[in-house]
């Protein structure tokens, strides 16, 4: 997906791309380099430099991103007496080593810019600011050794260190957050003003509602950024991508950041991606002022400024007209002439005269993305399935008088430990009353677990990530003589943030039976006995060339350590593939071996919906036929409403006002210039469906004052009715069209001439069979 990936980012008015490099990917086992596959950095960074963008490597190696463990090996938290992050001997010698051998990779292949490589700047540390004070006088004296020993390996461009208030003078501090214009007091005398992280949403965690950041909002907090004197800007995330395998932090979801202006498929999300390209056509119309103007700003008016670049001696000049208010539009003059600012907006002038851009004003088309269920994927939906074995404490090789601390024990090499202890009652122990039940009460420090009681499945409890520890308490039926427990107990992904993390406990705590007639019986340290994994997972049934190592059944739903597997042919076409996981509970996904990551669709959010039902397949990794998908559920879940399905973004809508200052125009800059390419002072719709695809048919389209959003409009109680059939007459099989906004081209009615009338379209495109 890279190269499709980067020419939408470059399309979309990017210049450079942000990439972590991945410890815990590049040297899973210490001394066994990874650099292979989706994990092959110096393909990446020249792939990127073929577009002729630049690369900003965000070395760490702590890079904490809701990636697993914050980017560190398992192996690291068993080195003797380590402490992550600090003065310490035993981590700054490996982290050392291991940032030296990445700059080394980097020289050899020529990527530092003034070897003529993309790479234009390199971060060392993460956020540290955020932690330094833990360790006190120890962490001032690890952040200065980190920004020595980083100068010291000369790669000839500067290292930043984000979110660090007191940067040695070395490096240069840059800021994270979602309004750094207005937030960050700056990295200090003669550094850059950098922002290695504009938040354009959210990333979720299991149990979350959808997060959402408004195109207007994020223009805005850019246009102010540089209006200040900002030098860089970077998005977090542009494009999010799926957390495969184990890559996630702890609870954090499959899905990765998937409101960015390039969803997880990689799909334009509109209007963002579209408002941010004008946003960064009229910041390169402005750049000779922007890199040689002298700055000033000039009040105009209460929540009202002007900031300005301008070399005069060479006719150079750019403004930002600010109207900070909340909810108040502005008319505001400045050198002369007058200008309409929307609230909470900031028009753009690359010549101090011509409004190129509105932050508020979105003249880029709205999208919806839909799911499409496969007909291809979906014929002949007949599971097998191959049950897990509940352990027997006889069957257990790793024996503790308490239970053991689950991360030591998987050693991230999977989510899953069983911990089995054995107890025996007599007659006089249980209750005579048969309504009566003893009551098993467990306290874990997370992430979650699945308690068995003599054979019997008794539900799962789990933890979130706030507040990873919890508690499970149920009534239970236990019997006289021996009794088993069995409790597989699960990581959701390794912590990625905070001081001390190579102190992380995970796991069982605690565990009594209450309510016996003797009164509570402890079993905390009764013996028990460890194994770890699946018995699947080690024999890796998964991989398409393995399920033959196990017996396979006809599929029932409903149970709990299950197996489930179907071969199926890929959707047709060429639109990204997902798995709807809605009927089921909790687990995994293989595709052909591939492991797609972990689904919680049981796990809803406070709106009652799953927080993820659609799981991504890379079309990538997909045959022409026979496709293998396995999945492990853990708490039971119907595998016969598992639906393939392709998604795209064919629902596309246009809304536009009659009243649009900016109007509708390409510009461009000659001889220090400003100059219309397309000069159409009435406001105009544009919509256009993507590459090889015509509009197929208009769903919707109102002149008046319609409401709601794209894939959700509603006529108002001002509305044409010949408008729809005026839209398609003018778009219906084409790629792309032009419509009118004005009273006069709809035929409006005229009680809606006091209105500020509104345009608003809903096409659907499809793929042209010419």
């Amino acid at each position: 997906m890279w190269p499709r990936l980067i020419a939408k980012a470059k399309q979309g008015g990017l210049n450079a791309i942000d990439t972590y490099v991945f410890w815990n990917g590049h040297e899973p086992i210490q001394g066994q380099y990874n650099f292979r596959g989706r994990f092959d950095l110096i393909r990446f960074i020249k792939l990127i430099k073929q577009y002729r963008m630049y690369v900003i490597l965000r070395i760490g190696p702590f890079i904490q991103a809701e990636w697993n463990f914050g980017g560190f090996p398992y192996w690291l938290r068993e080195v003797h007496n380590i402490t992550f992050r600090t003065d310490n001997q035993a981590y700054k010698y490996h982290m050392k080593k291991f940032t030296e051998m990445i700059v080394k990779m980097m020289k050899d292949e020529n990527l530092f810019a003034p070897q003529g490589g993309p790479i234009i700047v390199s971060q060392i540390e993460n956020e540290y600011g955020m932690v330094q004070a833990a360790f006190r006088q120890d962490g001032q004296r690890y952040v200065e050794w980190v920004a020595k020993m980083a100068v010291g390996l000369k790669t000839g461009v500067p290292w930043i260190m984000c979110k660090q208030g007191m940067a040695p003078d070395q490096v240069i501090s840059a800021c994270n957050g979602r309004n750094c214009g207005d937030t960050f007091k700056g990295p200090g005398k003669n550094k850059p003003i950098l922002w290695t992280e504009n938040w354009t949403a959210q990333y979720r965690v299991f149990g979350d509602p959808p997060s959402q950041r408004s195109a207007e909002d994020l223009a805005y907090s850019v246009a102010r950024f540089f209006s200040k004197g900002g030098t860089l800007v970077n998005y977090y995330m542009y494009h999010g991508g799926t957390n495969f395998d184990r890559t996630a932090a702890d609870f954090v979801t499959t899905a990765y950041y998937d409101e960015g202006p390039l969803d997880e498929y990689g799909l334009p999300k509109e209007p963002k991606w579209g408002h941010l390209k004008d946003l960064h056509r009229a910041l390169s119309l402005s750049r000779k002022a922007l890199l040689w103007g002298a700055p000033s700003n000039q009040k105009l008016g209460k929540h009202t400024q002007a900031w300005v670049f301008e070399v005069p001696q060479n006719n150079v000049c750019a403004a930002f007209l600010t109207n900070n208010h909340k909810r108040l539009d502005k008319n505001i003059k400045f050198r002369g002439l007058k200008y309409f600012v929307p609230h909470h907006s900031i028009s753009i002038l690359p010549d101090c005269k011509t409004v190129v851009f509105n932050t508020q004003r979105v003249n880029a088309q709205h999208n919806a993305r839909t799911f499409h269920t496969s007909k291809d994927a979906n014929e002949g939906n007949t599971w097998v399935m191959h049950q897990e074995k509940i352990p027997s404490f006889r069957e257990t090789l790793i024996r503790s008088r308490t239970p053991l601390e689950l991360i030591d024990l998987t050693k991230d090499t999977t989510d899953y430990a069983w911990y089995i202890t054995n107890f025996c009652l007599d007659d006089v122990d249980l209750p005579k009353r048969s309504d009566i039940h003893p009551v098993i009460q467990i306290s874990n420090l997370g992430h979650a677990m699945h308690v068995f009681v003599n054979g019997k499945y008794i539900g799962i409890g789990h933890g979130n990530k706030v507040e990873k520890a919890f508690v499970f308490q149920r009534p239970v039926n236990l019997r006289v003589g021996r009794n088993q427990i069995a409790i597989l107990c699960l990581i959701v992904g390794l912590p990625d943030n905070g001081p001390y993390l190579e102190r992380r406990m995970l796991g069982l705590h605690t565990l009594t039976i209450q309510g016996l007639n003797a009164g509570t019986l402890d079993l905390s340290a009764n013996t028990w006995g460890h194994k770890v994994g699946m018995e699947g997972e080690k024999n890796q049934i998964y991989n398409p060339q393995k399920t033959n190592l196990v017996e396979w059944t006809r599929a029932m739903k409903g149970l709990q350590m299950t197996w489930y597997m179907r071969n199926f042919d890929p959707p047709h076409g060429n639109d990204p593939v997902v798995v709807d996981m809605a009927s089921m509970g909790k687990g995994w996904i293989w595709i052909n071996g591939e492991n797609i990551g972990r689904y919680w669709v049981s796990y809803r959010s406070p709106l009652g919906f799953p927080t993820q039902s659609y799981y991504h397949i890379p079309r990538s990794i997909l045959k022409p036929k026979d496709n293998t998908i396995v999945i492990f559920e853990e708490g039971g879940g119907d595998p016969n409403g598992i639906q393939f399905n392709t998604v795209s973004r064919d629902n596309i809508c246009t809304v536009i006002s009659e009243f649009h200052p900016a109007g509708i125009r390409t510009w461009t800059r000659e001889n220090n210039h400003i100059r219309t390419v397309v000069d159409d002072l009435q406001p105009n719709g544009h919509i256009k469906c993507s590459k090889g695809k015509v509009i197929k048919t208009i769903v919707f389209a109102s002149f008046g004052n319609p409401i709601g959003a794209c894939g959700n409009f509603t006529v108002g109680n001002c509305h044409t009715p010949e408008a729809k059939a005026i839209v398609e007459k003018a778009c219906v099989g084409k790629e792309a069209c032009i419509l009118p906004v004005s009273y006069e081209a709809y035929h409006a009615d005229p009680q809606c001439k006091d209105t500020e009338r509104t345009l608003a379209v809903q096409a659907k495109c499809s793929r042209s069979m010419a």
